[in-house]
């Protein structure tokens, strides 16, 4: 496993373990964060803002498929395992589009998330 491959599963990780001061760690001061079909994020102050407001549910499990690097660009595909408040269990597929601001040691700059609820255990019907 690459540098930067490392990088992204632990970034990804920290995501589900609720570990803010990482992912803050990880990314530019004027860091943008597209979360396709809802909103954008733009600077380190509101991504710390988003990270915590998502400390709903408890994770179980985080499963990443893979994980794609290409110079400045990469891209993670996985799903989450999550139990909500309410014990409800959800999965949750998900895949992020990263650009890094510079090649080596780079912080990301730019993330694009897409996230899709899987309907009835993700079966085919």
């Amino acid at each position: 496993m690459t540098q930067k491959e490392e990088l992204l599963r632990k970034f990804n990780e920290a995501f589900v373990n609720n570990d803010t001061d990482f992912i803050l760690e990880n990314v530019t001061d004027n860091i943008i964060w597209r979360i396709a079909g809802e909103t954008t994020i733009e600077g380190k102050k509101d991504v710390k803002e988003a990270v915590q407001s998502m400390k709903s549910g408890l994770h179980e499990k985080l499963t990443l498929s893979t994980i794609i690097t290409h110079g400045l660009n990469a891209a993670v595909n996985g799903t989450i395992d999550l139990v909500e408040e309410d014990g409800k269990r959800k999965t949750y597929e998900f895949c992020d589009i990263y650009k890094f601001h510079k090649f080596k040691d780079g912080k990301i700059k730019e993330l694009i998330s897409y996230t899709v609820e899987k309907k009835n255990g993700g079966e085919r019907t």
